[in-house]
């Protein structure tokens, strides 16, 4: 097939514009990831001041997530119709203000609801993101931009590790989520400095598309944050209801694809109209453009559950400070973060589906050689090195799909590739946190209730004290101290310490084998992004591209 060098590569003369606006534009989207990696440093924290079990901070994880997911296409929209920089602005306040209710919460309540608020704020924030830096920059200068806003993301995945980690020992969690009050105001004012735009006030919102999204995307995330609480399939006794004994968790997770099934059948259906859809299906039209999208969302989801592991074994299991979680992970978001950086190097070498290929295989090698090396101690080298080989594959893929989104689709929906970057990302990271949240728990309960029942030492009078139908992650100081209150000898407490340090350690591991296995099924959609380089699109390719800008 004949190629044809685009112009990308030979602008030489473009007018360069001042780096200062990509300055806001960079800082709001540190401040979004920064807030949701703070979670987990901060999980031991929040478990000790409201009384909670680690769970319910990940369902802070996923309201934030979910909320974005649900309604960042309705945030494109917003962004279109009234202009980028005001929804912007009018966002990041919003912001402010859920980190004001973050950081003084009383309740894990107030904290659940105050990462909702966020996460309404980054619903319009995400798609704001993309279109600024389409409307302020061009040419090489854009690529530059999307690089560098990938790498702003994991810079604040870095920082959130390390200054959460400082003050979350020394202090408390509470100042982390402070900084974020000043930070935002900084963004506020640096937000005048960016190119103001019109807006187009012949956008219209579908409001039937929002309502079908929202419902989707919610009910997906919340049934897959509940299926260890309410049931894999039968109702628990912790179930709101059952229906016809079923677990109402599954029934969500089904209804929502059907909710999602009937999105996409509106939203063609209004663009075969004439009518504006809530996303345009140009950016998805692609076999390439959905490998990206289904690529996107594993990585994003497989990091989620591992940034949920990590932080979960390290301060319930171990029972270590969240310094101990920071330098832990620190290799981790480092590699993520210089990989994302980095990667763009290679991409006149490399096609996006070989880059696509090798960053999935490296995070499946990585998560197999973690779950045969983890021991009691993540700061081993060991696990350390497995770290690293997941950061350089997650870093790389992050960046890389984001790029094919970018390109693929006319600067005017950049709003609509940031929706859409938006909806997966944040999606995956509900699915991927709750999904790792409710395997971890699942495992600890099979397996130590195996122990448990195997065990001569731990006898049905001592069973009978204990609640075994809510076991869940907890330190074995924490463990001994619920068994005082029992009439277990000395001998029984031990052989309980015992099975519970046995459960978690083998939970881990076979949950890092299942994400391995999930790993290496995303090497399939990885085999459908584009096969060649960037300078060198396809013909056809070109005048598809044409057509759909035209």
């Amino acid at each position: 097939m004949a190629t044809q060098t685009m112009s990308i590569e030979g602008i030489h003369h473009e007018e360069r514009a001042s780096w200062v606006p990509m300055i806001a534009i960079a800082l709001g989207q540190m401040i979004m990831s920064y807030n949701v990696a703070s979670l987990p440093v901060a999980m031991g924290g929040m478990v000790s001041s409201f009384g909670v079990p680690p769970t319910t901070v990940a369902t802070g994880i996923v309201a934030y997530s979910m909320l974005v997911a649900g309604f960042v296409m309705l945030g494109a929209k917003l962004a279109q119709r009234f202009g980028a920089v005001q929804v912007f602005r009018i966002a990041v306040v919003l912001f402010f203000v859920s980190q004001l209710m973050m950081t003084f919460s009383p309740t894990a309540t107030v904290m659940i609801s105050a990462q909702a608020l966020c996460g309404a704020a980054g619903a319009v924030i995400v798609p704001s993101l993309v279109a600024l830096i389409a409307e302020n920059y061009g040419g090489r200068q854009q690529a530059t931009a999307l690089g560098a806003l990938g790498s702003a993301r994991a810079a604040a995945g870095v920082l959130a590790f390390v200054v959460g980690g400082v003050l979350g020992t020394y202090i408390g969690w509470r100042p982390a989520f402070g900084i974020l009050i000043a930070a935002s105001a900084i963004v506020f004012i640096l937000s005048f400095r960016l190119r103001a735009d019109r807006g187009r006030p012949d956008v219209q919102i579908d409001l039937v598309g929002v309502a079908l999204a929202a419902s989707a995307i919610i009910l997906i995330s919340f049934g897959f944050n509940n299926l260890n609480r309410w049931g894999l399939a039968l109702a628990t006794p912790s179930a709101p209801f059952d229906l016809l004994g079923a677990s109402p968790a599954p029934i969500m997770i089904v209804l929502g694809v059907v909710l999602g099934q009937a999105f996409l059948s509106w939203t063609h259906r209004r663009q075969a109209a004439g009518k504006t859809p809530l996303l345009a299906l140009q950016v998805i039209d692609s076999p390439e453009e959905r490998a990206a999208v289904y690529g996107l969302f594993a990585v994003v989801a497989l990091e989620a559950a591992l940034n949920f592991t990590v932080p979960l074994y390290i301060q319930i299991v171990q029972g270590r400070s969240p310094i101990a979680t920071a330098i832990a992970m620190m290799p981790f978001n480092l590699t993520v973060f210089f990989a994302a950086m980095l990667i763009v190097n290679v991409y006149d070498r490399l096609t996006p589906r070989q880059i696509g290929r090798f960053g999935f295989a490296l995070c499946t090698v990585a998560l197999l050689w973690l779950a045969f090396v983890v021991r009691n101690d993540w700061s081993e080298f060991p696990v350390l090195f497995g770290l690293i080989l997941f950061g350089i594959g997650q870093g790389s893929l992050v960046t890389l799909l984001f790029n094919v989104l970018v390109t693929a689709s006319p600067k005017e929906l950049a709003g609509d590739v940031g929706s859409l970057r938006g909806t997966a990302q944040n999606l995956a990271a509900a699915v991927g946190t709750a999904v790792a949240g409710a395997l971890l728990v699942g495992l600890l309960s099979t397996i130590a209730l195996g122990k448990i029942t195997a065990s001569p030492v731990l006898t049905k009078e001592l069973q009978s004290q204990i609640d075994l139908n809510n076991i869940t992650f907890v330190s074995n100081d924490r463990l001994r101290s619920v068994l005082e209150g029992t009439s277990g000898t000395p001998q029984q407490v031990e052989e309980a310490v015992r099975v519970n340090t046995e459960a978690r350690l083998r939970a881990l591991k076979i949950g890092l084998l299942i994400m391995a296995g999930l790993a290496l099924l995303a090497v399939i959609p990885a085999g459908h992004l584009p096969n060649y380089r960037p300078g060198e699109i396809p013909d056809d390719d070109v005048a598809d591209r044409r057509e759909r800008a035209a």
